[in-house]
């Protein structure tokens, strides 16, 4: 692992990306974040911060509590813009694309809450993004899923306010990988789960290693993730550390 405080993979995987490209060892930027400002309401949480995550890596976003992780991933997706610098993926713009065009790209987020609808089935939950898509395949991202994560086939069919906190996340990650056929955006998904659902979660994301999928993970530590990462970057009070 790379450490470094500003912005600067298992065989590649088809099924995942549709391409089987050696992308791990690209230093090409997918998505780039440079010197960028947010604001909620009054108050400025991101300060300039810079990041690239090049194709094929695992970045770890790494920051106490309350340092602007998660409003940077909220930006990535489009929920936050930007009062200043750039966003750009695949070297495209992307801060003036609204957020379900973001998704579109092949971005899958997990948000730190999970955002599943608890009413909802756990397949039902995992397709809701992929149902809205013009490109994706429930057939094809569904066997997907389930190859990384075979153990929520068994319980598709049970809604997700029956299942524990661990069990959620594993849904959110789920989701998450329906959609991002290039990028995955998970945030703080090791957080206040049992060691062993955390250790379940290292397991799946780290059969993403090697593929030309990029993973930006927002944490708090590196405890469960160290031997993902390909570098990291350290977020304090919203810039550079």
């Amino acid at each position: 692992m790379t450490a470094t405080s500003s912005s600067g993979a298992a065989a590649s995987s088809s099924t995942a990306s549709g391409s089987s490209t050696s992308a791990a060892a690209s230093t090409v930027p997918l998505l780039s974040v440079a010197a960028v400002d947010v604001k909620i309401e009054t108050v400025q949480v991101l300060r300039g911060f810079s990041l690239d995550v090049p194709a094929g890596t695992m970045v770890s976003l790494t920051g106490r509590n309350g340092a602007g992780k998660t409003t940077l991933l909220r930006t990535i997706m489009g929920h936050l813009t930007p009062v200043a610098g750039r966003l750009s993926f695949d070297g495209a713009d992307l801060g003036s694309k609204p957020a379900h065009i973001r998704a579109a790209l092949g971005i899958g987020y997990m948000p730190e809450d999970r955002g599943l609808v608890p009413e909802l089935g756990v397949e039902e939950n995992i397709l809701l993004p992929v149902w809205v898509s013009k490109t994706l395949q429930v057939e094809d991202r569904l066997r997907f899923v389930y190859e990384v994560l075979p153990e929520l086939k068994e319980m598709r069919e049970r809604r997700a306010l029956q299942l524990s906190g661990g069990q959620q996340k594993l849904v959110a990650l789920a989701r998450a990988l329906a959609v991002g056929t290039r990028m995955l955006l998970l945030d703080e998904p090791f957080e206040g789960v049992a060691p062993a659902l955390s250790e379940r979660l290292a397991t799946a994301i780290g059969i993403l290693r090697g593929s030309s999928i990029s993973v930006l993970i927002a944490q708090s530590e590196m405890n469960h993730a160290d031997a993902l990462i390909d570098r990291e970057v350290v977020i304090e009070r919203g810039a550079n550390a």
